[in-house]
């Protein structure tokens, strides 16, 4: 049972589980989601779209970003379930679905139901008492939550449910195309930075170009060059950023999720300021693909993947300084070693 559409990465989990399952069937809240630019795939997968009624909701967090998102209530999980009669539910998220999963298992005793808890301490931060009790009652009566790492067992932990019924099992994708791409780069392309994402407050990524802009103003003699893929609120205020001479910025639309090693091909350092990422698919595609990133620990991915100095750079991003230091850090750092370092951070992933 699940809130989101089927993402690209996402697809070929389902496909393994159709594969292994006897039976699997897909309960999907919805197909698409307005803050979503990809169209799902769910071609040969057996997913039934289930009546929902949505409401638009504004996520306000301490980190100071808000973002609008859709709240779906799927109102006949209860009623399908008892038509399916599954051995095992996996329920996405910790709401109304999950809680009517659970009094599934009320009535048939042998079945099983497991928590798909995308959470992180980070981005849970500032949650309201009610919905973290509801939380914890239906985490504590689940056999099994799945988290992505270290910041959502925190989180579940928090919430009273035992480490022996915690399982950590990050996410990615398929990394064949990105681990092919060579890892050494020609000249300016070895220091051209890279974002891939939305151009939303949660993402961070205006605030990094303004203290991008506050280093290359300090350092006239380097140039950056800055490649930002992805769509959003932000664009024209990145676009109208007042910036020095000596940095580039280049801004394209989102592209089609098969192109993706092309753009990361093209760059040689991969940055991600976020203020709040329960994981962080790019970190994973961009160290498969050899680039050393410099990250927000605010995001899981971050935190589970890369190592200070020897996979990339870390720091919080609510500390300009701190980035202001990581950035003397990567950008002075010679083009030979940042190709260490981009072999270490693909054999880490």
């Amino acid at each position: 049972t699940c809130a989101l559409p089927i993402s690209p990465y996402l697809r070929p989990v389902y496909q393994e589980l159709a594969e292994q399952c006897g039976e699997l069937t897909i309960l999907l809240s919805a197909l698409t989601e307005q803050n979503r630019q990809w169209v799902p795939d769910v071609r040969e997968l057996p997913v039934v779209l289930q009546r929902t009624f949505s409401v638009t909701q504004i996520w306000k967090h301490p980190s100071g970003f808000a973002e609008a998102g859709t709240l779906h209530v799927p109102y006949d999980t209860l009623p399908r379930l008892m038509r399916y009669r599954p051995d095992v539910v996996i329920a996405g998220e910790m709401g109304f679905r999950s809680l009517q999963a659970w009094l599934y298992t009320l009535v048939n005793s042998s079945c099983r139901l497991v928590l798909w808890a995308k959470v992180s301490d980070v981005t849970e931060r500032g949650r309201g008492w009610l919905r973290r009790t509801a939380r914890g009652f239906l985490a504590r009566r689940a056999s099994a939550v799945i988290v992505n790492g270290k910041g959502g067992s925190r989180y579940i932990e928090g919430l009273g449910v035992p480490r022996s019924r915690i399982y950590a099992i990050p996410q990615t994708t398929d990394l064949r195309a990105l681990s092919a791409l060579p890892v050494e780069k020609d000249g300016a392309d070895r220091k051209r930075l890279l974002y891939c994402g939305s151009l939303s407050e949660r993402k961070g990524i205006l605030p990094f170009l303004r203290c991008l802009a506050r280093w290359c103003s300090a350092n006239p003699s380097v140039g950056v060059d800055l490649d930002v893929v992805g769509h959003g609120t932000l664009r024209d205020s990145l676009e109208n950023l007042p910036r020095p001479g000596n940095l580039r910025l280049t801004i394209r639309d989102n592209v089609a999720y098969e192109d993706l090693p092309g753009v990361y091909g093209s760059a040689g350092l991969y940055i991600f300021h976020t203020l709040a990422d329960e994981w962080g698919m790019v970190i994973t595609e961009a160290m498969a693909a050899g680039l050393p990133v410099i990250g927000s620990r605010f995001s899981q991915a971050v935190e589970e993947l890369v190592q200070d100095e020897v996979t990339g750079w870390t720091f919080h991003p609510d500390r300009e300084d701190e980035l202001l230091g990581v950035l003397d850090r990567a950008l002075y750092t010679p083009a030979d070693e940042l190709t260490q370092m981009g072999r270490r951070a693909r054999a880490a992933v």
